[in-house]
């Protein structure tokens, strides 16, 4: 066999491989009132995804691990791009060196980023643990104070963003109905981007919340769509602070959950100028701050 003819097979197998990641098949036993049986289950995969940084002078540069996050496998450059952009690493998408790339070929559990030379920052801004659970990115930092030294878009408080109830209670609706691996295995999260009349624009899932909106950020980082301060984001699950400072970070305006919000996230809300809605399911939610936004 040529070897150009072994490197295409080795590339779609290797494709091949990453799309059919993100779920896992297992047999297992169903119990009932009416007894037992033998079916076979569809599990969300979850992985840990180590993230690093490549950066420094031409003659001095420097590979530097900064996080391991538990993540369902996909849109994994988007994940790396979206952690380093809300972390505040990098403040847009022209400070990195092209795109995220895997390790090596054979370890698709880390990826690294590589800063441009001109790139200044401060590492110990981070303050965080190298282990980052997939249900709680903060749960890792040494203090909430931390969170907040992150430089947030720049807020616009006169702005005319408006949208009806109506509009938003369309919007679970759709997410579900994009929610396409959550179908198979209901074990993921999801993030969702939406412009002020309820079109669809991007979602992304993930067995971790955060993950899933550093994937939707990520994304919309290499779109050159950010800032999103003419967006929608809504969060299949409750709305937690850090997930707030993410939006914050974005430039997002109005975020709807499904769930509940914390109460720091509605303190954010509030000193963010973003308007925060939560328990959206069934044609009713909850406005926590920002209801000048909202046009009954």
């Amino acid at each position: 066999m040529k070897p150009g003819r072994l490197g295409s097979i080795f590339l779609f197998l290797y494709v091949y491989r990453m799309a059919q990641s993100s779920v896992s098949h297992y047999s297992i036993k169903k119990v009932s009132a009416d007894g037992l049986v033998d079916a076979d289950d569809v599990l969300a995969v979850e992985q840990p995804l180590e993230i690093r940084i490549k950066y420094g002078s031409p003659r001095s540069r420097v590979t530097k691990n900064i996080s391991v996050t538990m993540r369902t496998p996909g849109d994994d450059r988007e994940l790396a791009l979206g952690f380093l952009f809300t972390e505040g690493i990098i403040s847009s998408i022209d400070q990195a060196k092209g795109l995220p790339q895997v390790a090596t070929p054979f370890n698709d559990n880390m990826i690294v980023v590589e800063l441009k030379e001109d790139v200044v920052f401060d590492i110990g801004k981070l303050e965080r643990h190298f282990y980052t659970s997939s249900s709680c990115g903060v749960c890792g930092k040494a203090s909430i104070a931390a969170v907040r030294t992150i430089q947030c878009a720049e807020d616009y408080p006169f702005d005319n963003l408006r949208t009806t109830a109506q509009a938003v209670y369309e919007l679970p609706d759709i997410l579900n109905s994009r929610q396409e691996v959550f179908k198979t295995t209901g074990g993921l999260h999801a993030a969702a981007l939406f412009d002020m009349q309820s079109n669809l624009l991007a979602v992304l899932e993930d067995v971790g919340r955060h993950n899933a909106l550093d994937k939707l950020i990520g994304s919309q980082l290499l779109s050159g769509a950010v800032p999103l301060n003419k967006h929608i984001l809504l969060l299949s699950g409750r709305a937690s602070f850090e997930l707030l400072q993410k939006a914050a970070v974005a430039g997002i305006k109005i975020v709807a959950a499904v769930g509940a919000p914390s109460s720091l996230a509605v303190q954010l809300a509030e000193e963010f100028n973003i308007t925060l809605i939560g328990f959206l399911r069934e044609n009713r939610f909850n406005v926590y701050c920002g209801m000048h936004r909202l046009i009954m």
